[in-house]
């Protein structure tokens, strides 16, 4: 696997090292020993799935609080979708600063985000299926969100109108 960081301190772009020959690829999708090498939670309780019917359906911005928080490994399984998360650790040099990377079945590539994040993602293409790896189970009482356009956070979306639910929509602005 090879961990690209990104701008915001201890989340990677995780991309898969294929071994190749005439009959396509193997490749390890995890593995607890390189996750801990390169400081991450490499203990997974969790796997999620999530299935969207429709293009432009946006799930986010999501997290749980503390003692609860969670670590996600995040990869499109089906389709695309424009993975986002944003630093909501107030201490970190990249509070509130916002980083998204495009994830689809065909570039197989996975975002590793940290707890202290808020991680959502919108649907580039109908049929979209994503699988969460996570670090902590989910914990209703600690579930959080802020909303998608906060503009404390500036996150380029590339819909102005998406497919929301109805508590994605009412998650309120950020208040750190």
């Amino acid at each position: 696997m090879i961990f690209t960081p990104t701008p915001l301190a201890g989340a990677f772009v995780v991309e898969l090292e294929p071994r190749r020959d005439e009959r396509g690829f193997f490749a390890r999708t995890w593995c607890r020993d390189e996750f801990a090498r390169h400081g991450l939670n490499p203990d997974l309780v969790q796997c999620n799935v999530s299935y969207n019917r429709a293009r432009h359906t946006l799930r986010g911005m999501h997290y749980q609080d503390a003692p609860h928080e969670e670590c996600k490994l995040v990869r499109c399984t089906q389709g695309a979708i424009l993975d986002v998360i944003v630093d909501l650790r107030p201490d970190a040099p990249t509070h509130r600063q916002w980083f998204g990377v495009e994830l689809t079945a065909d570039n197989r590539r996975a975002l590793y985000v940290p707890a202290g994040f808020a991680h959502g993602f919108v649907t580039l293409t109908d049929h979209a299926e994503v699988f969460y790896q996570m670090s902590a189970l989910y914990h209703p009482a600690s579930a959080r969100g802020v909303r998608w356009n906060d503009p404390a956070f500036g996150i380029a979306w590339p819909v102005t109108d998406p497919v929301l639910s109805d508590k994605d929509a009412a998650y309120p602005d950020y208040q750190p």
